[in-house]
């Protein structure tokens, strides 16, 4: 395959995961300050399957998407200022959290344990990113930013670490050997010279 066909084929993984992000950003639990959505599954999910460089490009498609006003953002929102509300550090944290999801999984392995540990370390990493911008976008205190920005979402974010972790390693065994995407070397792989 050409330089150029496998760009195209990575474009193309990212626009799906792009969309997928937005699909599953409409599933959400409404609450106070932050809903619960699919949106963190969706960001699990290309990171496991596409790696570092694809899994963040996706989210950063993601991103410019509701920026411009497309409703892609949970609620069907989207516009600059929800990305400065009380979501908006959730947000950008998907594009850092898929990119060290991805980076995990390739310098270590794409199996589901290791999945499991990246994915969250991911919501960890999202939830503290998001609960920041949360506290000052709102003017709140420390505890009612935690309050209502992780305590309700340890135990969804697990769950929805293990199932990135679980669909995602499958998926992704899936495509490579439907030839659809390339495997990535990982630290443990020896890669031909």
């Amino acid at each position: 395959m050409s330089s150029q066909s496998t760009k195209l084929r990575d474009l193309i993984h990212c626009g799906i995961f792009a969309a997928i992000t937005a699909v599953l950003a409409q599933l959400e639990i409404p609450l106070p300050l932050v809903p619960i959505s699919g949106q963190t599954l969706a960001v699990g999910l290309a990171a496991t399957i596409l790696g570092s460089r694809k899994g963040a490009l996706a989210m950063v498609c993601y991103v410019l998407l509701g920026t411009v006003g497309l409703p892609v953002f949970a609620g069907a929102t989207g516009g600059i200022p929800i990305l400065f509300g009380p979501t908006g550090g959730y947000i950008f944290a998907f594009i850092f959290t898929a990119f060290i999801t991805g980076y995990y999984l390739e310098k270590t392995a794409f199996t589901i344990p290791h999945a499991m540990i990246a994915n969250t370390l991911a919501m960890i990493l999202a939830l503290c990113l998001g609960t920041i911008w949360l506290k000052y976008a709102v003017k709140i205190t420390w505890p009612v930013a935690i309050a209502g920005g992780v305590t309700p979402f340890i135990i969804p974010g697990l769950l929805k670490a293990f199932l990135a972790s679980w669909i995602g390693v499958n998926v992704r065994k899936r495509l490579i050997s439907a030839n659809i995407m390339q495997e990535t070397p990982t630290k443990h792989k020896k890669v031909p010279a």
